[in-house]
């Protein structure tokens, strides 16, 4: 698989990474539904098999099991993937999520992340979220630290706007941004990913398949009854009216597919890889087949015709 340069973290990662955020369970607000452990775990080495070779995982995600099951997964392994988690969402003893900026906080969660995972470093740490927002110079004069301290090995923020980033940039570079990006959630055109472009900073995008809605697999009948701890079932995106015309959407991604061998959620994550302000983009697997199923997205080369065709469509998608 080939890779592309990270912005200026100096690495080189594979135009797909494998999310995690899946795998966590269902047992918290953010959770998918019921996961099989095995299953995850397979997932996770089912990518690393096909060459995929970083991994992106949060604390939070099934509040601290899916960075247990990435660890698990990992361990053993002689050429291990880079490693890529966040903080800054903390969870209390009754399983309840809130944010955290605090230099002690993330130093707690640091020291939690690295020993779930079994690492020594992480590779790229993340601030998951930019809140609270008066308290973003310290969490990422935090960060610094932690760079120093070499138990990171660069740090990175997720869902910053530009004024946000500029205010970490005057304290210590920002090597990358993890936004949300699809075909049906564009904002970041406008002004983050020019900026990013402009100050080097590499970015990977998450839910390029708009959180398995353009996978190909999600069905009127299914989206509209996903289990009660799927927080997928409160997204307007899950529901009607949006619901009808974005499943329109994947008819045109699935026809577009049989050209290339490929299954809708493919041609959705290489729209997203055709943007040059994007490195890689973040593709969830809650077992191997669905691996097996998005990874060839990283060698998915669209024609102008076939872009041109999505756009069309989009831009006659009702608001």
């Amino acid at each position: 698989m080939e890779k592309r340069r990270f912005g200026k973290t100096g690495m080189e990662i594979t135009p797909v990474g494998y999310g995690s955020w899946a795998i966590g369970g269902g047992n918290w607000s953010h959770g998918w539904g019921p996961q099989d452990d095995n299953s995850a775990i397979e997932a996770v080495q089912r990518a690393v098999e096909l060459g995929i070779n970083w991994i992106d995982t949060a604390a939070v995600y099934g509040l601290g099991h899916a960075e247990e099951l990435v660890g698990k997964a990992l361990d053993g392994l002689a050429d291990k993937p880079l490693i890529f988690t966040k903080c800054s969402l903390i969870w209390s003893h009754n399983r309840r999520v809130g944010n955290s900026l605090k230099r002690d906080s993330i130093w707690r969660e640091c020291e939690a992340s690295l020993m779930r995972l079994k690492t020594d470093a992480i590779d790229l740490y993340q601030i998951h979220w930019p809140y609270p927002d008066q308290d973003i110079e310290e969490g990422w004069r935090t960060m610094a630290e932690l760079k120093e301290e070499r138990m990171v090995k660069h740090i990175g923020v997720s869902n910053f706007n530009v004024e946000q980033m500029k205010r970490a940039q005057a304290i210590a570079p920002v090597e990358s941004l993890q936004p949300p990006y699809s075909m049906l959630r564009r904002d970041i055109e406008q002004e983050i990913l020019p900026f990013s472009m402009e100050q080097d900073i590499g970015v990977i995008v998450y839910s390029p398949m708009l959180s398995g809605m353009l996978s190909g697999s999600m069905t009127r009948e299914r989206a509209l009854h996903l289990p009660q701890n799927d927080w997928r079932r409160n997204n307007k995106e899950f529901q009607e009216p949006r619901l009808l015309h974005n499943l329109e959407l994947v008819e045109l991604l699935r026809t577009i597919g049989r050209k290339h061998d490929a299954s809708p959620g493919e041609v959705a994550i290489a729209w997203t890889l055709r943007h040059p302000g994007v490195t890689a983009a973040i593709v969830g697997g809650r077992s191997a087949e669905q691996v097996d199923g998005t990874a060839g997205a990283a060698a998915l080369s669209l024609s102008e015709e076939e872009a041109a065709a999505i756009e069309n469509f989009i831009d006659s998608m009702p608001d």
